[in-house]
């Protein structure tokens, strides 16, 4: 492989996800070609640890035997089929296995590629649902500000980052909106509580006025990701779903990002005790190994649908690879390990030791402005001005900057914005959580100085 210059092909056929290009063919890239445990390794052998899972992905590691092993034994018996007109053994089991895994009311599962298409089938399904009951009005959605739910129009459409799209206004259906508990950047920064309340007060209201034309409410429950890591208050999660049940609007959690033991349990709305009518899935589901994504219905959702005694009772909604062999495979697999390893008992303990780490390196330094975390999930933003909060222009690039330290140093992170993404695999030893934040604050450090 090193015969050829990987670099400038690179640049000469690839057009890059969230790249502007015209900035990366001015660039170096650096090309990864192999990976070992928590770290990926480029055409010169050097490492880098693996401090936000491949964009949110990978649970347990690159090259996981037992996530390698089940998918070479799949490759002995079929790669792919379909699922239109005939089952898969790899994908029942699949299904199976995550119905019993997930919130107790969902069970059924369907399957597609990607968190933007769970999304988007959870859209879908939610606004069919209430036309096959009769409920014609009820075709608008909820969501909340700063949102981030995928690419695809549909999910783009509930989503509301305006950098990320503002250019397809014109394409978008529109979407009720409601405040999210951004406490950092509400009053004087300090009242999780008061902004809790406020933002509840609001989506009361909203309700009051325009449930009988909402379809669901979509939300990524405890954190949203894109948004900067923001977490949100106790209590917040539960409220939110009582309002919606009360007011007979559907819940779709979006767990893309916030699923299997991100947050620090295996899914992110068990510590409130709380279960969403659809559930979103899609990242971690395969290991971080191989494109797949789930969206889970209740069953009476399901009913609806079955019961329908003509065509609209048919979802029309499906991909070529739906519930592909292979990446159902690594699911089982990965599903297998976090029984194997006992990770979910661990993830306390090591969100602690990395809430302990943060608070020691990254806290006391002059331009951190808030360090927001969830289980294994960390958001770091920075800020111009400690005392005021001020914001960094965004024309200073400070997240990109210090990400860019950060990886001479040895550890691969990505910025959203001013806000730092630590996002490791669940299964980091002390001393790699040491070094992901001893860089951390380093990178920070040494570019905001």
């Amino acid at each position: 492989m090193s015969e050829k210059n990987w670099s400038e092909l690179d640049r000469q056929v690839l057009w890059h996800p969230f790249t502007r290009m015209a900035g990366w063919l001015d660039t170096d890239p650096l090309i990864i070609d192999r990976a070992e445990g928590h770290y990926l390794v480029d055409l010169q052998g050097r490492r880098y640890l693996d401090g936000v899972s491949s964009l949110w992905v990978n649970l347990f590691g690159h090259r996981r035997p037992e996530i390698d092993d089940a998918i070479r034994a799949q490759l002995d018996r079929v790669a792919h089929s379909t699922l239109l007109g005939l089952g898969c053994t790899p994908a029942v089991d699949l299904a199976t296995r995550l119905v019993e895994r997930t919130y107790d009311p969902l069970t059924r599962v369907f399957y597609s590629d990607n968190g933007s298409t769970a999304v988007e089938v959870a859209l879908k399904m939610a606004y069919q649902y209430w036309q096959i009951l009769g409920k014609k009005s009820k075709t608008g959605f909820l969501a909340l500000a700063e949102a981030y739910h995928g690419d695809t129009l549909g999910s783009v459409s509930v989503g509301g980052i305006d950098l990320f799209h503002r250019i397809f206004h014109p394409l978008l259906f529109n979407v009720a909106r409601v405040p999210t508990p951004y406490w950092y950047r509400m009053g004087d920064g300090n009242d999780p509580e008061g902004s809790r309340d406020i933002c509840l007060e609001a989506l009361k209201k909203t309700l009051e006025q325009n449930h009988e034309s909402l379809a669901a409410l979509i939300i990524e429950p405890q954190v949203q990701g894109a948004a900067g890591i923001i977490v949100q208050p106790e209590g917040y999660l539960k409220e939110v779903v009582r309002l919606c049940k009360a007011y007979d609007v559907l819940v779709i959690f979006d767990e893309v990002a916030v699923g299997f033991g991100r947050t620090g349990t295996l899914f992110a709305g068990e510590p409130e005790g709380v279960t969403p009518d659809l559930l979103a899935l899609a990242k971690g589901i395969s290991g971080g190994y191989l494109p797949l994504a789930a969206t889970l219905a209740t069953d009476a959702i399901f009913s609806a649908f079955r019961d329908c005694p003509h065509e609209l009772g048919t979802f029309f909604h499906g991909h070529s690879y739906t519930g592909n062999a292979l990446a159902c495979a690594a699911g089982i697999a990965s599903l297998d390990l976090f029984d194997s390893t006992n990770i979910l008992a661990q993830l306390p303990g090591r969100a602690a030791r990395l809430a302990e780490l943060l608070e020691e390196r990254v806290a006391p330094l002059d331009h951190c402005g808030q360090i927001r975390q969830k289980g294994l999930m960390v958001g770091i933003e920075l800020v111009e001005d400690r005392p005021t909060r001020r914001p960094y222009p965004a024309e200073d690039q400070v997240g990109v900057r210090v990400c860019q330290r950060v990886r001479d140093l040895g550890v691969m992170l990505r910025p959203l914005g001013p806000v730092l993404v630590l996002m490791p695999p669940l299964t980091l030893d002390d001393e790699e959580l040491t070094l992901l934040v001893e860089a951390t604050a380093r990178g920070i450090r040494e570019t905001t100085q």
